[in-house]
Protein backbone atom coordinates (compact mmCIF):
# COMPACT_ATOMS: atom_id res chain seq x y z
CA UNK A 1 0.00 0.00 0.00
CA UNK A 2 1.61 3.40 -0.96
CA UNK A 3 2.33 6.16 1.21
CA UNK A 4 -0.15 9.44 1.24
CA UNK A 5 1.54 12.59 0.36
CA UNK A 6 1.38 15.16 2.53
CA UNK A 7 0.14 18.32 1.30
CA UNK A 8 0.15 20.05 4.46
CA UNK A 9 0.59 24.08 3.74
CA UNK A 10 3.97 23.78 5.29
CA UNK A 11 5.29 20.14 4.11
CA UNK A 12 7.26 21.46 1.96
CA UNK A 13 9.37 24.43 3.54
CA UNK A 14 12.93 24.32 3.65
CA UNK A 15 14.59 26.27 6.86
CA UNK A 16 18.11 27.61 5.57
CA UNK A 17 21.07 28.13 7.75
CA UNK A 18 21.95 31.48 8.50
CA UNK A 19 18.73 33.27 8.00
CA UNK A 20 16.71 34.84 10.99
CA UNK A 21 13.09 32.74 10.37
CA UNK A 22 10.31 34.88 12.40
CA UNK A 23 8.26 31.48 13.17
CA UNK A 24 11.00 28.89 13.07
CA UNK A 25 13.73 28.69 15.77
CA UNK A 26 17.40 27.29 15.42
CA UNK A 27 16.09 24.00 16.03
CA UNK A 28 13.31 24.08 13.23
CA UNK A 29 10.58 23.94 16.64
CA UNK A 30 7.51 26.71 16.29
CA UNK A 31 8.01 29.95 18.31
CA UNK A 32 5.44 29.89 20.83
CA UNK A 33 3.61 32.92 19.30
CA UNK A 34 3.09 31.28 16.45
CA UNK A 35 1.79 27.66 17.55
CA UNK A 36 -1.87 28.34 17.78
CA UNK A 37 -1.86 30.07 14.56
CA UNK A 38 0.54 26.94 13.19
CA UNK A 39 -2.34 24.76 14.38
CA UNK A 40 -4.99 26.54 12.84
CA UNK A 41 -3.17 27.08 9.35
CA UNK A 42 -1.92 23.23 9.80
CA UNK A 43 -5.13 21.93 9.47
CA UNK A 44 -5.62 23.06 5.64
CA UNK A 45 -3.98 21.66 2.73
CA UNK A 46 -2.01 23.33 -0.29
CA UNK A 47 -5.08 22.93 -2.32
CA UNK A 48 -7.15 24.79 0.40
CA UNK A 49 -4.84 27.78 0.61
CA UNK A 50 -4.43 28.39 -3.12
CA UNK A 51 -8.57 28.35 -3.30
CA UNK A 52 -8.60 31.41 -0.12
CA UNK A 53 -5.49 33.04 -1.79
CA UNK A 54 -7.16 32.98 -5.18
CA UNK A 55 -10.05 34.83 -3.39
CA UNK A 56 -8.09 37.29 -1.65
CA UNK A 57 -6.62 38.45 -5.44
CA UNK A 58 -9.89 38.56 -6.49
CA UNK A 59 -10.97 40.99 -3.06
CA UNK A 60 -8.41 43.17 -4.12
CA UNK A 61 -8.82 43.80 -7.99
CA UNK A 62 -12.49 44.19 -7.14
CA UNK A 63 -11.71 46.92 -4.48
CA UNK A 64 -9.06 48.40 -6.91
CA UNK A 65 -6.55 47.51 -5.01
CA UNK A 66 -3.50 48.45 -6.97
CA UNK A 67 0.01 50.04 -7.49
CA UNK A 68 2.04 51.88 -10.60
CA UNK A 69 5.44 50.00 -11.84
CA UNK A 70 7.41 52.51 -13.50
CA UNK A 71 9.76 50.83 -15.84
CA UNK A 72 12.14 51.64 -18.59
CA UNK A 73 9.52 51.91 -21.35
CA UNK A 74 5.66 52.05 -19.63
CA UNK A 75 4.16 51.69 -16.63
CA UNK A 76 2.02 48.94 -15.49
CA UNK A 77 -0.71 49.00 -12.69
CA UNK A 78 -0.96 45.89 -10.91
CA UNK A 79 -3.05 44.45 -7.97
CA UNK A 80 -0.91 44.55 -4.41
CA UNK A 81 0.78 40.93 -3.37
CA UNK A 82 -0.77 39.46 -0.39
CA UNK A 83 0.11 36.91 1.53
CA UNK A 84 -2.34 35.62 3.96
CA UNK A 85 -0.13 34.68 6.68
CA UNK A 86 0.27 37.12 8.54
CA UNK A 87 3.34 38.36 10.74
CA UNK A 88 3.02 38.62 14.79
CA UNK A 89 5.12 41.22 16.73
CA UNK A 90 4.49 40.44 20.53
CA UNK A 91 3.54 43.30 22.92
CA UNK A 92 6.97 43.96 24.42
CA UNK A 93 8.51 44.23 20.94
CA UNK A 94 5.84 46.46 19.79
CA UNK A 95 6.51 48.74 22.23
CA UNK A 96 10.42 49.12 21.65
CA UNK A 97 9.77 49.82 17.92
CA UNK A 98 6.39 52.53 18.84
CA UNK A 99 8.71 54.40 21.21
CA UNK A 100 12.05 54.28 19.15
CA UNK A 101 9.31 56.09 15.99
CA UNK A 102 7.91 58.54 17.84
CA UNK A 103 11.69 59.24 19.28
CA UNK A 104 13.16 59.72 16.02
CA UNK A 105 10.01 61.58 14.51
CA UNK A 106 10.33 63.83 17.31
CA UNK A 107 13.90 64.50 16.78
CA UNK A 108 13.53 64.56 12.80
CA UNK A 109 10.35 67.56 13.37
CA UNK A 110 12.74 69.14 15.92
CA UNK A 111 15.77 69.21 13.23
CA UNK A 112 13.21 70.60 11.02
CA UNK A 113 12.55 73.61 12.83
CA UNK A 114 16.28 74.61 13.44
CA UNK A 115 17.47 74.41 9.93
CA UNK A 116 15.40 76.33 9.13
CA UNK A 117 15.41 78.91 11.56
CA UNK A 118 18.82 79.23 13.70
CA UNK A 119 20.97 76.81 12.49
CA UNK A 120 22.00 75.65 15.99
CA UNK A 121 22.51 72.25 15.13
CA UNK A 122 25.06 73.68 12.55
CA UNK A 123 26.58 76.21 14.56
CA UNK A 124 27.65 73.51 16.84
CA UNK A 125 29.34 71.81 14.35
CA UNK A 126 26.79 68.68 14.45
CA UNK A 127 25.83 68.36 11.43
CA UNK A 128 27.70 69.90 8.48
CA UNK A 129 26.00 72.85 6.59
CA UNK A 130 27.76 70.98 3.33
CA UNK A 131 24.94 68.52 4.03
CA UNK A 132 21.94 70.82 3.96
CA UNK A 133 23.01 73.58 0.89
CA UNK A 134 23.62 70.54 -1.36
CA UNK A 135 20.55 68.75 -0.84
CA UNK A 136 17.50 69.23 -3.21
CA UNK A 137 15.22 69.42 -0.77
CA UNK A 138 16.35 72.19 1.29
CA UNK A 139 14.33 74.56 0.27
CA UNK A 140 14.73 78.31 0.59
CA UNK A 141 11.51 79.60 0.08
CA UNK A 142 10.96 77.76 3.75
CA UNK A 143 13.80 79.73 5.64
CA UNK A 144 11.88 81.77 8.77
CA UNK A 145 8.28 80.30 7.91
CA UNK A 146 6.81 79.29 11.39
CA UNK A 147 4.47 76.24 10.40
CA UNK A 148 1.30 75.85 12.50
CA UNK A 149 2.26 74.44 16.10
CA UNK A 150 5.94 74.14 14.64
CA UNK A 151 4.94 70.56 12.97
CA UNK A 152 6.92 69.65 9.96
CA UNK A 153 6.35 65.97 9.46
CA UNK A 154 2.83 64.84 10.13
CA UNK A 155 3.27 61.90 8.42
CA UNK A 156 5.93 59.72 8.85
CA UNK A 157 7.36 56.48 7.28
CA UNK A 158 9.75 54.44 9.08
CA UNK A 159 11.69 51.76 7.64
CA UNK A 160 12.44 48.96 10.21
CA UNK A 161 14.56 45.39 10.01
CA UNK A 162 14.67 42.81 12.16
CA UNK A 163 18.97 41.29 11.73
CA UNK A 164 19.58 38.39 11.81
CA UNK A 165 21.09 39.26 15.22
CA UNK A 166 17.25 39.69 16.63
CA UNK A 167 17.40 43.09 16.70
CA UNK A 168 15.20 45.89 15.35
CA UNK A 169 17.26 48.86 13.35
CA UNK A 170 16.02 51.46 11.20
CA UNK A 171 16.72 51.17 7.50
CA UNK A 172 15.75 54.98 6.64
CA UNK A 173 13.18 57.72 7.53
CA UNK A 174 10.42 58.61 4.93
CA UNK A 175 8.72 61.77 5.66
CA UNK A 176 8.06 63.03 2.56
CA UNK A 177 5.03 61.45 1.34
CA UNK A 178 5.01 58.44 2.67
CA UNK A 179 2.59 55.41 1.21
CA UNK A 180 1.19 51.91 1.63
CA UNK A 181 -1.05 52.74 4.73
CA UNK A 182 -3.58 51.93 3.00
CA UNK A 183 -2.50 48.71 2.13
CA UNK A 184 -2.31 47.69 6.27
CA UNK A 185 -5.99 48.48 6.66
CA UNK A 186 -7.01 46.04 3.21
CA UNK A 187 -4.41 43.48 4.54
CA UNK A 188 -6.37 43.11 7.56
CA UNK A 189 -9.59 42.99 5.68
CA UNK A 190 -9.02 40.77 3.38
CA UNK A 191 -7.66 38.48 5.78
CA UNK A 192 -10.53 38.49 7.95
CA UNK A 193 -13.26 37.89 5.13
CA UNK A 194 -10.52 34.69 3.74
CA UNK A 195 -9.60 33.29 7.18
CA UNK A 196 -12.00 34.75 10.10
CA UNK A 197 -11.68 32.05 12.72
CA UNK A 198 -8.12 33.20 13.58
CA UNK A 199 -8.45 36.14 14.95
CA UNK A 200 -10.98 34.36 17.43
CA UNK A 201 -7.77 32.96 18.93
CA UNK A 202 -5.10 35.93 19.05
CA UNK A 203 -5.79 39.57 20.60
CA UNK A 204 -4.93 41.84 17.98
CA UNK A 205 -4.56 45.66 18.02
CA UNK A 206 -6.98 47.18 15.53
CA UNK A 207 -6.04 49.04 12.34
CA UNK A 208 -9.07 50.69 11.07
CA UNK A 209 -8.72 53.29 13.54
CA UNK A 210 -5.81 55.13 11.27
CA UNK A 211 -8.15 57.24 9.35
CA UNK A 212 -10.17 59.02 12.40
CA UNK A 213 -6.33 59.97 13.76
CA UNK A 214 -5.25 60.82 11.19
CA UNK A 215 -8.34 63.43 10.85
CA UNK A 216 -7.95 64.41 14.22
CA UNK A 217 -3.83 65.14 14.63
CA UNK A 218 -4.43 66.77 11.49
CA UNK A 219 -7.22 68.65 12.88
CA UNK A 220 -4.74 70.01 15.88
CA UNK A 221 -2.53 71.19 13.59
CA UNK A 222 -4.90 73.69 12.38
CA UNK A 223 -4.09 77.50 11.40
CA UNK A 224 -4.89 79.95 14.36
CA UNK A 225 -8.60 81.04 15.07
CA UNK A 226 -9.92 78.08 12.92
CA UNK A 227 -12.30 76.46 15.38
CA UNK A 228 -13.91 73.85 12.61
CA UNK A 229 -11.23 73.26 10.33
CA UNK A 230 -11.91 72.29 6.76
CA UNK A 231 -9.57 69.24 5.45
CA UNK A 232 -8.82 67.86 1.90
CA UNK A 233 -7.05 65.25 0.54
CA UNK A 234 -4.60 66.52 -2.75
CA UNK A 235 -3.59 63.85 -5.56
CA UNK A 236 -1.76 64.57 -8.85
CA UNK A 237 -4.86 62.40 -10.07
CA UNK A 238 -5.69 59.07 -11.22
CA UNK A 239 -2.02 57.90 -13.21
CA UNK A 240 -0.40 58.30 -10.02
CA UNK A 241 1.21 55.11 -8.99
CA UNK A 242 -0.28 55.71 -4.93
CA UNK A 243 -3.67 57.02 -6.05
CA UNK A 244 -5.63 54.17 -4.69
CA UNK A 245 -4.49 55.31 -1.48
CA UNK A 246 -5.16 58.94 -1.90
CA UNK A 247 -8.92 58.16 -2.26
CA UNK A 248 -9.24 55.90 0.23
CA UNK A 249 -7.40 57.74 3.17
CA UNK A 250 -9.67 60.48 1.86
CA UNK A 251 -13.19 58.52 1.88
CA UNK A 252 -11.62 57.14 5.08
CA UNK A 253 -11.57 60.78 6.83
CA UNK A 254 -14.52 61.71 5.44
CA UNK A 255 -12.98 64.29 3.57
CA UNK A 256 -12.91 65.62 -0.04
CA UNK A 257 -10.44 64.16 -2.48
CA UNK A 258 -9.20 67.15 -4.82
CA UNK A 259 -6.93 67.94 -7.41
CA UNK A 260 -4.87 71.09 -7.66
CA UNK A 261 -7.52 72.54 -10.31
CA UNK A 262 -10.26 72.25 -7.41
CA UNK A 263 -8.36 74.92 -5.45
CA UNK A 264 -7.57 78.75 -5.72
CA UNK A 265 -6.71 81.10 -3.87
CA UNK A 266 -7.98 84.34 -2.90
CA UNK A 267 -6.31 87.36 -0.79
CA UNK A 268 -3.83 84.35 0.47
CA UNK A 269 -6.56 82.18 1.84
CA UNK A 270 -7.38 78.39 0.24
CA UNK A 271 -11.15 78.07 -1.29
CA UNK A 272 -12.44 74.66 -2.77
CA UNK A 273 -14.73 75.05 -5.52
CA UNK A 274 -18.10 73.42 -4.65
CA UNK A 275 -21.45 73.28 -6.61
CA UNK A 276 -22.85 75.38 -3.61
CA UNK A 277 -19.75 78.23 -3.95
CA UNK A 278 -16.43 77.95 -2.82
CA UNK A 279 -15.28 76.82 0.62
CA UNK A 280 -12.58 77.59 2.62
CA UNK A 281 -9.65 75.09 3.38
CA UNK A 282 -7.68 74.93 6.39
CA UNK A 283 -5.42 71.93 6.18
CA UNK A 284 -4.42 69.95 3.13
CA UNK A 285 -3.29 66.61 3.48
CA UNK A 286 -1.27 66.69 0.30
CA UNK A 287 0.50 63.86 -1.96
CA UNK A 288 2.03 66.15 -4.09
CA UNK A 289 6.11 66.52 -4.14
CA UNK A 290 7.46 70.02 -3.52
CA UNK A 291 8.43 70.92 -6.59
CA UNK A 292 4.86 70.50 -8.51
CA UNK A 293 3.15 71.92 -4.94
CA UNK A 294 2.54 75.25 -6.18
CA UNK A 295 4.03 76.95 -9.88
CA UNK A 296 4.52 80.52 -8.66
CA UNK A 297 6.84 79.63 -5.83
CA UNK A 298 8.58 76.15 -7.41
CA UNK A 299 8.55 74.52 -11.18
CA UNK A 300 6.45 77.17 -13.03
CA UNK A 301 5.21 74.64 -15.49
CA UNK A 302 3.29 72.79 -12.69
CA UNK A 303 0.20 72.35 -13.78
CA UNK A 304 -0.89 69.42 -10.36
CA UNK A 305 -0.91 72.46 -7.86
CA UNK A 306 -2.24 75.55 -6.84
CA UNK A 307 -1.28 78.81 -7.33
CA UNK A 308 -0.83 81.05 -4.43
CA UNK A 309 -0.84 77.95 -2.17
CA UNK A 310 2.47 79.05 -0.61
CA UNK A 311 1.94 82.40 0.15
CA UNK A 312 -0.87 81.07 1.88
CA UNK A 313 1.11 78.92 3.89
CA UNK A 314 3.37 81.47 4.23
CA UNK A 315 0.97 84.12 5.79
CA UNK A 316 -0.10 81.18 8.05
CA UNK A 317 -3.57 80.55 6.99
CA UNK A 318 -3.14 76.99 5.68
CA UNK A 319 -1.77 73.66 6.93
CA UNK A 320 0.29 71.74 4.46
CA UNK A 321 0.82 68.20 5.64
CA UNK A 322 3.79 67.19 5.21
CA UNK A 323 5.35 70.69 5.48
CA UNK A 324 7.50 71.74 1.91
CA UNK A 325 11.01 71.29 2.73
CA UNK A 326 10.57 67.96 5.13
CA UNK A 327 12.91 65.74 2.17
CA UNK A 328 15.78 67.48 3.53
CA UNK A 329 15.77 65.47 6.72
CA UNK A 330 15.14 62.12 4.98
CA UNK A 331 17.78 62.71 2.79
CA UNK A 332 20.11 59.50 3.33
CA UNK A 333 23.19 61.40 4.12
CA UNK A 334 21.58 63.31 6.97
CA UNK A 335 20.35 59.78 8.26
CA UNK A 336 24.01 58.80 8.89
CA UNK A 337 23.48 62.22 11.45
CA UNK A 338 20.26 60.23 13.07
CA UNK A 339 21.86 59.24 16.45
CA UNK A 340 23.57 62.59 16.96
CA UNK A 341 20.35 64.10 16.08
CA UNK A 342 18.62 62.24 18.54
CA UNK A 343 21.27 63.12 21.21
CA UNK A 344 21.36 66.86 20.46
CA UNK A 345 17.47 67.77 20.85
CA UNK A 346 16.55 65.07 22.83
CA UNK A 347 19.45 64.65 25.33
CA UNK A 348 18.56 60.78 24.39
CA UNK A 349 20.43 57.79 23.33
CA UNK A 350 18.30 56.19 20.26
CA UNK A 351 15.69 53.40 21.27
CA UNK A 352 16.25 52.02 17.76
CA UNK A 353 19.83 51.94 15.76
CA UNK A 354 20.97 53.23 12.74
CA UNK A 355 22.37 50.36 10.39
CA UNK A 356 25.81 51.93 10.09
CA UNK A 357 26.49 53.49 6.72
CA UNK A 358 29.08 55.66 4.55
CA UNK A 359 28.40 58.98 3.09
CA UNK A 360 30.27 58.84 0.25
CA UNK A 361 31.26 62.32 0.54
CA UNK A 362 33.60 61.89 3.20
CA UNK A 363 37.08 60.90 1.24
CA UNK A 364 37.91 58.13 3.65
CA UNK A 365 34.59 56.32 3.85
CA UNK A 366 34.16 57.20 0.04
CA UNK A 367 37.21 54.91 -0.14
CA UNK A 368 36.04 52.57 1.64
CA UNK A 369 33.50 51.93 -0.23
CA UNK A 370 35.51 51.91 -3.60
CA UNK A 371 37.60 49.17 -2.12
CA UNK A 372 34.55 46.70 -0.80
CA UNK A 373 31.56 47.58 -2.74
CA UNK A 374 30.85 43.35 -3.38
CA UNK A 375 30.33 43.75 0.29
CA UNK A 376 27.75 46.99 0.43
CA UNK A 377 24.60 48.27 -0.47
CA UNK A 378 24.97 51.32 -2.42
CA UNK A 379 21.83 53.65 -2.28
CA UNK A 380 21.46 57.06 -3.98
CA UNK A 381 20.05 59.35 -0.91
CA UNK A 382 17.06 60.80 -2.39
CA UNK A 383 15.30 58.31 -4.55
CA UNK A 384 12.65 56.32 -3.11
CA UNK A 385 10.82 53.10 -3.76
CA UNK A 386 13.98 50.93 -4.03
CA UNK A 387 15.06 52.57 -7.55
CA UNK A 388 18.70 53.34 -7.90
CA UNK A 389 19.87 50.32 -5.04
CA UNK A 390 22.78 48.20 -6.16
CA UNK A 391 23.35 45.19 -3.67
CA UNK A 392 27.32 44.50 -3.95
CA UNK A 393 27.03 40.42 -4.50
CA UNK A 394 24.85 40.70 -6.95
CA UNK A 395 26.58 42.91 -9.41
CA UNK A 396 29.24 41.39 -12.12
CA UNK A 397 32.39 42.69 -12.41
CA UNK A 398 31.46 45.19 -15.00
CA UNK A 399 28.44 46.60 -12.90
CA UNK A 400 30.91 47.04 -9.75
CA UNK A 401 32.96 49.49 -12.15
CA UNK A 402 29.70 51.07 -13.41
CA UNK A 403 28.63 51.61 -9.88
CA UNK A 404 32.16 52.88 -8.86
CA UNK A 405 32.45 55.32 -11.66
CA UNK A 406 29.41 56.59 -10.52
CA UNK A 407 29.47 57.41 -6.64
CA UNK A 408 33.17 58.56 -7.67
CA UNK A 409 31.21 61.01 -10.09
CA UNK A 410 29.22 62.32 -7.65
CA UNK A 411 29.91 61.43 -4.21
CA UNK A 412 27.52 63.58 -1.88
CA UNK A 413 24.66 61.42 -3.88
CA UNK A 414 25.42 58.09 -2.19
CA UNK A 415 25.82 56.55 1.07
CA UNK A 416 26.82 52.64 0.99
CA UNK A 417 25.58 50.20 4.23
CA UNK A 418 26.60 46.48 4.78
CA UNK A 419 24.36 43.84 3.30
CA UNK A 420 22.32 43.66 6.39
CA UNK A 421 20.25 40.14 6.48
CA UNK A 422 16.92 40.33 7.04
CA UNK A 423 14.71 38.30 8.41
CA UNK A 424 12.47 35.89 7.24
CA UNK A 425 8.94 34.85 7.40
CA UNK A 426 7.23 31.97 5.73
CA UNK A 427 5.71 33.40 2.82
CA UNK A 428 2.94 31.69 0.19
CA UNK A 429 4.93 31.96 -3.33
CA UNK A 430 2.20 31.63 -5.89
CA UNK A 431 4.27 30.18 -8.96
CA UNK A 432 5.14 27.12 -6.83
CA UNK A 433 2.44 26.73 -4.95
CA UNK A 434 4.28 25.98 -1.52
CA UNK A 435 5.58 28.14 0.98
CA UNK A 436 9.22 29.66 1.03
CA UNK A 437 11.36 32.19 3.42
CA UNK A 438 11.27 35.89 2.09
CA UNK A 439 13.17 38.46 3.61
CA UNK A 440 11.00 41.06 5.51
CA UNK A 441 10.80 44.50 6.36
CA UNK A 442 8.28 46.75 8.12
CA UNK A 443 7.10 50.01 7.81
CA UNK A 444 5.56 51.97 10.63
CA UNK A 445 3.35 54.76 10.15
CA UNK A 446 4.02 57.63 12.81
CA UNK A 447 1.35 60.45 13.08
CA UNK A 448 2.17 64.13 14.93
CA UNK A 449 -0.47 66.81 16.41
CA UNK A 450 -0.33 69.45 18.62
CA UNK A 451 1.22 67.41 21.72
CA UNK A 452 0.18 64.45 20.77
CA UNK A 453 1.54 61.75 18.58
CA UNK A 454 -0.08 58.30 16.75
CA UNK A 455 1.58 55.13 15.64
CA UNK A 456 -0.30 52.30 14.10
CA UNK A 457 -0.14 49.31 15.86
CA UNK A 458 0.52 47.31 12.40
CA UNK A 459 2.37 48.87 9.98
CA UNK A 460 2.81 47.29 7.02
CA UNK A 461 4.95 44.10 6.60
CA UNK A 462 6.72 44.17 3.12
CA UNK A 463 8.36 40.79 1.66
CA UNK A 464 10.60 40.58 -1.30
CA UNK A 465 8.96 38.07 -3.44
CA UNK A 466 11.84 37.09 -5.48
CA UNK A 467 13.71 34.08 -3.61
CA UNK A 468 17.13 35.55 -1.75
CA UNK A 469 16.17 39.74 -3.01
CA UNK A 470 16.50 41.97 -0.26
CA UNK A 471 14.60 44.84 -1.53
CA UNK A 472 10.76 44.80 -0.67
CA UNK A 473 9.70 47.52 -2.67
CA UNK A 474 6.61 47.46 -4.35
CA UNK A 475 7.79 49.05 -7.24
CA UNK A 476 10.39 46.48 -7.37
CA UNK A 477 8.16 43.32 -7.36
CA UNK A 478 7.78 42.82 -3.59
CA UNK A 479 4.56 42.13 -1.44
CA UNK A 480 3.09 42.38 1.83
CA UNK A 481 1.68 40.87 4.78
CA UNK A 482 -1.13 41.49 7.76
CA UNK A 483 0.91 42.57 10.40
CA UNK A 484 -0.40 41.62 13.88
CA UNK A 485 0.78 43.57 17.26
CA UNK A 486 -0.54 41.86 20.37
CA UNK A 487 -2.86 42.93 22.84
CA UNK A 488 -1.29 42.23 26.36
Amino acid sequence: MGTTEDKSIFSSYVKKDGLFDEVFDKNGDVKSVYQKLLDLYGSRTIDDYVNLNNKAKSSFFNQGITFQVYGDKQSQEKIFPFDLFPRIISTDEWEIIEQGAIQRNIALNHFLWDVYHDKKIVKDKVVPIELLSSSPNYLHQMMGIDPPNKIYNHISGTDIIKHSDGNYYVLEDNIRCPSGVSYVICNRTALKRALFGVFNHYKTHSVTNYAENLLHLLETAKPPGVDMPVTVVITPGMFNSAYYEHSYLAKAMGVELVEGRDLFVENDFVYMKTTQGPVRVDVVYRRIDDLFLDPMEFSPDSALGVPGIFAAYRKGNVTLANAPGTGVADDKAIYTYMPEIIKYYLDEEPILKNVHTYHCSRPKELQYVLDNIKDLVIKPVDEAGGYGISIGNRLTKEEIERVKSEVKANPRKYVAQPIMSLSVHPTYIDQKESFEQRHVDLRTFTVLGKDEQFVLKGGLTRVALKEGNLIVNSSQGGGSKDTWVLKQ
